[in-house]
């Protein structure tokens, strides 16, 4: 598994998102699901965020929300995007890892460990448990159970498009996803997937308190977010 070639798909104009209507969706509903870990008058990061369309949302309650993402070009959309924002900074990911210990509140990581290898995921953990504040909280999003296939991938997406509107959208999306580099990048990389027991041996072995959270953020309920308390 490598990250950088997830980076560079990423970066790319790449047909992941069926419509505009379904962009939108998927943004809005990440931000609604990360707000309510958002640190009033504290500093958040949100590590690996992609286009985060509606971050202004999620800074509301915060002092600063730092946008980490290490697609190029993403990120300069992301400091065109909120340019004008006082409370949101974009960094790339070498400014993170310099950035003093016990600087963050909270720090989000969502929909990115499965294209990391466990080793890099570990490297992450480390790293965050140095820039947290003591008792501070580490979010982990979207993670995919070892027993998770496709097919639920895809049913979520069906149901996420029904109730947000672009069902027919996402029919088509489906089909052109197949025949796409996303779907030759995960036949031939892979995605990391983990059990419950494994996220939080791993947690724990970088210094937190760890435990699975009661919903995922984001609309596919097969996958799992995890919350680690800084020790």
């Amino acid at each position: 598994m490598s990250a950088s070639d997830w980076i560079e798909f990423w970066d790319s104009k790449h047909s992941i998102y069926v419509n505009a209507r379904h962009e939108a969706a998927h943004f809005r509903r990440i931000a609604e699901d990360i707000r309510p870990y958002a640190p009033a008058g504290g500093t958040m990061l949100d590590y690996g965020c992609g286009a985060a369309l509606a971050a202004d949302r999620v800074a509301e309650p915060v002092a600063r929300l730092i946008l980490c993402e290490p697609a190029p070009n993403v990120r300069g959309k992301l400091g065109a995007r909120f340019a004008g924002n006082p409370r949101i900074a974009v960094r790339k990911p070498e400014d993170v890892a310099v950035m003093p210990a016990q600087s963050m509140d909270v720090i989000v990581i969502h929909s990115v460990t499965q294209y990391l290898s466990p080793r890099e995921t570990d490297a992450l953990l480390k790293m965050f448990r140095r820039l947290l504040k003591p008792g501070g909280l580490l979010v982990i999003g979207d993670v995919i159970p070892r027993k998770t296939s496709a097919i639920a991938d895809a049913r979520a997406l069906l149901r996420f498009g029904r109730k947000e509107g672009f069902f027919v959208g996402a029919l088509r999306g489906l089909v052109r996803t197949y025949f796409s580099d996303y779907w030759r990048l995960r036949k031939s990389l892979g995605l990391a997937r983990y059990d419950e027991a494994e996220i939080v041996a791993r947690l724990e072995a970088a210094g937190f308190l760890a435990e699975r959270a009661r919903s995922n953020i984001g609309h596919n309920d097969r996958r799992m977010t995890f919350l680690g308390r800084a020790r």
